[in-house]
């Protein structure tokens, strides 16, 4: 970590903060072709890499190898070759977003570069041959290329080009393959005949925030929202020619995800009712679902069948739970059973709270409430990212480390945000942000009122777009809050898209407004327009490889803040990009947050100062 210029205020050294262990990070467990290996990500070595072992078959623990898989290098996401011959593993050089896609056999030899000369590449679906990986090359136009590589020779035939194209699925005799494209919140899915070239649309209606997609032998499978408010699983022919069916939806739950079984018969959905999960299996022949037992914690982040179909592979976390992987029996009686994964940790858990905007729109959010305190307690607002992101009761160390020092968390779900339907995440999509800034003063208005916030005790902090709502907050509502923490937001809406990632910038225009047409409302909404108006004690934290919102927007507001009087404090994380990753960074990045904003809510003088 590099510390910038200003002052370092700490909170008094007797003060009690509990724990900064973070806790290992197991997620992204899928098992390989055969059932007999398991590959997962970790950052028990420090940094999330990739693992491989043998997979017990009777969901014991298991036995993890000494060493990671792969280079050296943070990974995103991994997948099988369907012949079990490679592990295709996404990786971040330097903790950044310019990630690349790197195949490696089990047993980490060979290492095969994908593109190694594109600027960036993702990892798509691999073909059922096995020979054939979909990946997205990105470059300076902005638009990724959707391709089929053969992992034979390199050749490679592209599918698609578009904002955020992406290979979605190959079906079983490698003739088609559905490609997705679309900006952000205006997806679409397109089945591509692979010897004719002929593009067949298949959602419904118009765009979607949710596109992805699935083949069985004879059936193709969709998951959106596209033509409807919450996400569901749609069937079709695998030609794309038949009647869409609906095969599982809810009215109160978003579908997150959806894994088929080895057998094509039955289907496990995962279904998200207002940010806990829950499992259900449903049976395709007969249409009969039932639910399943809960893996530890609140919220699953993924799933896959074991190769024989017995059992589930399940991540899930939640406040007392880091991230594991259990084994979920599907016979009768069957228990869950952790596969890998740290102890469960001492942790208060949180209470949804309902509000309304000022407007009258229905809002949620977590509070996290000291243990023991009663009535008003000082708060910190924290705000998610995305703005499509969604807090939900996760493994949190922050808000433990905050809540055992003697602060409250309040982490709501603005308008824009995911889980609660399509037309709630496009709430705040244009012009419409504005509205969705004043849900933060919304969010202050109830916790006083309800008796859980002291009004001269409130914080507000968050991450990526949630850094910006938060810089946008202080400068918009200064009375109402105490200190700040802008976690890689962005200060100048027009500085961000051009200096951010040109494929980041292409597929946000449907999110934020175009940076030409909507030149006016992009000054308007911008917080270092405002900067006169930031008053609170401001910590801002970025990582130095970040592309994604650029190392510069924290710099300029760092900047205009301290040619204004101001000092706010600067921290620089050496080899991270827009996560900060590195477990030893996680642990830092929570002692500091919870030093700087311990003074202005507990009560000791640590106004912002001149320089």
């Amino acid at each position: 970590m590099v510390a910038g210029e200003g002052d370092l205020i700490r909170a008094p050294d007797t003060l009690d903060t509990g724990t900064s262990d973070t806790g290992v990070r197991y997620t992204d467990a899928v098992p390989s072709p055969d059932g007999t290996a398991l590959a997962w990500v970790s950052d028990r070595s420090g940094r999330p890499r990739a693992f491989v072992a043998p997979l017990p078959p009777d969901g014991t623990a298991v036995a993890e190898p000494s060493l990671p898989l792969g280079p050296d290098e943070d990974v995103h996401a991994l997948s099988w070759s369907p012949d079990g011959e490679w592990l295709a593993l996404e990786l971040a050089p330097g903790g950044g977003e310019r990630t690349r896609v790197v195949l490696v056999h089990p047993d980490g030899r060979d290492p095969l570069d994908i593109a190694p000369a594109a600027r960036a590449v993702t990892l798509g679906s691999w073909s059922p041959g096995g020979y054939r990986l979909g990946v997205t090359i990105l470059g300076d136009d902005g638009a990724g290329q959707a391709c089929l590589v053969d992992v034979r020779d390199g050749t490679s035939t592209v599918l698609a080009s578009g904002p955020a194209a992406r290979v979605c699925a190959v079906n079983g005799d490698g003739r088609r393959a559905v490609v997705r494209l679309g900006r952000r919140g205006d997806r679409g899915l397109e089945l591509v005949d692979l010897r004719s070239g002929l593009r067949v649309p298949l959602l419904p209606g118009d765009g979607a925030v949710v596109a992805d997609a699935r083949f069985d032998r004879d059936r193709l499978y969709v998951h959106t929202d596209a033509g409807r408010d919450r996400p569901a699983l749609l069937a079709v022919d695998s030609r794309g020619r038949s009647a869409t069916r609906v095969v599982a939806a809810r009215d109160d739950a978003d579908l997150d995800s959806v894994a088929l079984d080895p057998e094509a018969a039955r289907v496990v959905l995962v279904w998200n009712v207002e940010g806990r999960s829950e499992l259900e299996l449903l049976d395709l022949r007969s249409g009969h679902a039932s639910p399943l037992p809960a893996p530890p914690g609140d919220v699953v982040t993924s799933v896959a069948f074991t190769r024989d179909g017995r059992a589930l592979l399940v991540g899930s976390e939640g406040p007392a739970v880091p991230p594991r992987i259990s084994h979920l029996p599907l016979w009768p009686g069957g228990r869950p059973a952790t596969l890998l994964g740290a102890a469960a940790v001492d942790a208060v858990e949180p209470t949804l709270l309902r509000f309304r905007g000022e407007d009258g729109l229905a809002l949620t959010g977590w509070l996290f409430r000291p243990r023991g305190a009663i009535g008003p307690v000082p708060v910190l607002l924290w705000l998610h990212g995305g703005p499509e992101a969604q807090e939900r009761p996760v493994h949190q160390p922050l808000f433990q480390a905050l809540a055992a020092a003697g602060i409250g968390v309040f982490a709501p779900n603005v308008r824009g945000s995911a889980g609660y339907g399509r037309a709630f995440a496009g709430a705040d999509d244009g012009p419409r942000r504005r509205v969705a800034i004043t849900d933060v003063r919304a969010a202050v208005a109830h916790l006083v009122r309800s008796g859980h916030a002291r009004p001269d005790r409130v914080g507000v902090a968050g991450r990526s777009y949630g850094g910006y709502l938060t810089l946008v907050a202080l400068a918009w509502f200064p009375e109402l809050f105490a200190v700040g923490v802008d976690v890689c937001g962005m200060a100048d809406l027009h500085t961000f898209y051009r200096d951010t990632e040109p494929w980041i910038a292409v597929a946000a225009t449907s999110k934020y407004g175009d940076p030409e047409a909507d030149a006016a409302l992009l000054t308007e909404l911008s917080p270092l327009q405002h900067a006169d108006r930031i008053v609170a004690p401001l910590l801002v934290v970025h990582g130095v490889n970040d592309t994604n919102v650029p190392l510069g927007e924290a710099e300029q507001i760092v900047d205009a803040l301290r040619e204004r009087g101001r000092a706010p404090r600067f921290l620089l994380f050496d080899g991270e990009g827009h996560e900060v990753r590195g477990v030893a960074h996680r642990a830092e990045f929570v002692d500091e947050v919870v030093r700087w904003v311990s003074g202005p809510l507990l009560g000791a003088d640590q106004a912002t100062r001149a320089g």
